[in-house]
């Protein structure tokens, strides 16, 4: 049988993501998790990084994702753990699924609401479960004004059966050495806040509240309330522009491998691949790698991008020669004489963190790991 693993592959470290979910209580221990695993659990299976949460972690509240085609995949998986409907529903008919299915809708709309309060009117005694309500603190993107929220709460809230929780979302909660992107955070805070005091007061309770994500879970203790919403760091990427996951005590959950197919010596003034980007300055030892932008590796990684190579000698670093193609890309392999066809190339992952590959790229290391194709193998470890 033919083993497809050869030619490239993603190795799924379930041990580091429970190691990374527990991180979250590290940092917010009187908070309820609500796990985010849209985008194919940011591209590393939902199946198993769903059966793998709910197992490990008694805290684990709810399951977000970002469409409702989503939210039935976990149900069809079998995924018994209640699943928060970041975009809401769109018209009555997804509604009803929603409140049929333990999937819990975050109201941002005012037409949203209007289509749960005409259903609240004729289901007086049976409630809706969980209902988030999704405040615009200053992402101005989703969500409802500082007087639409207070109605809207306060209208839900009259239902006992009814949970109502407040949210919203921080902005430039990612780049806290940033002036202008502290102070945006600071008022988005400050806000929150002064709206959770006034329903605190109107509805004569406290307010279940949710505002952290992944920089707020590590950084702004202040922001960690009753649920938080862990999404990148579970993945072990760094949620910050200027601090790596090694240095916040994150781990890699995937590291994305492939092998040496070739090796050329080219002589110095010859061009490497596709409009000729690199010229050889020396005489030059290059590898053949097989992955390209059809598995998932940025077409618009720079020359220089660094990789990993294993060899008998052990793991060094090198860099990406010329474009990347569909398939295939080359790296400098002068003075790595022990290399040999068939050693792999780590593309990112234990060893060598995605920030800095995604840096090369022009990008995030979100979108490295949601792009990897089906063209790769995934490989699931756990010890």
């Amino acid at each position: 049988m033919i083993d497809y693993s050869n030619r490239a592959w993603a190795t799924i470290d379930l041990h580091a993501l429970k190691k990374n979910l527990s991180q979250v209580s590290v940092h917010c221990p009187e908070s309820q998790i609500v796990a985010v695993i849209k985008a194919n659990a940011y591209g590393h299976g939902v199946e198993q990084v769903a059966q793998v949460l709910t197992a490990g972690h008694t805290k684990l509240a709810a399951f977000a994702v970002a469409s409702l085609g989503e939210a039935m995949q976990l149900k069809t998986l079998g995924i018994t753990n209640p699943v928060l409907l970041l975009s809401g529903f769109c018209n009555r008919e997804e509604m009803d699924f929603c409140l049929n299915h333990d999937i819990e809708p975050v109201v941002h709309s005012l037409y949203q609401f209007e289509e749960l309060d005409r259903y609240l009117q004729k289901a007086v005694l049976s409630g809706v479960g969980r209902v988030w309500v999704k405040f615009n603190s200053g992402m101005n993107r989703l969500g409802l004004s500082a007087e639409e929220t207070l109605q809207v709460y306060g209208d839900l809230h009259k239902h006992p059966e009814t949970e109502v929780v407040l949210m919203s979302h921080l902005a430039s909660a990612d780049d806290p050495e940033n002036q202008s992107a502290n102070e945006l955070t600071r008022r988005q805070i400050a806000e929150f806040d002064s709206l959770r005091e006034k329903l605190a007061n109107s509805s004569q309770g406290p307010v279940n509240a949710s505002l952290a994500a992944s920089a707020g879970i590590l950084a702004l203790p202040q922001t960690h309330h009753q649920f938080v919403r862990p999404g990148f760091m579970l993945y072990g990427g760094s949620p910050f522009a200027n601090r790596s996951s090694e240095e916040i005590g994150l781990l890699p959950v995937m590291t994305l491998s492939s092998r040496i197919i070739a090796i050329n010596e080219v002589r110095a003034g010859a061009t490497i691949g596709y409009g000729a980007t690199h010229s050889c300055q020396q005489d030059t030892r290059v590898g053949v790698v097989s992955i390209g932008y059809a598995d998932g590796y940025p077409r618009s990684a720079q020359n220089g991008t660094p990789v990993l190579v294993k060899s008998g000698s052990g793991s060094r670093r090198t860099g990406l020669l010329g474009r990347v193609s569909m398939d295939m890309i080359s790296i400098d392999l002068t003075g790595l004489n022990d290399v040999q066809v068939g050693d792999e190339v780590v593309l990112w992952g234990k060893g060598l963190p995605a920030d800095e590959v995604a840096s090369y790229a022009n990008t995030i290391s979100y979108e490295l790991f949601c792009k990897v194709t089906k063209r790769v193998s995934f490989i699931y470890t756990d010890s």
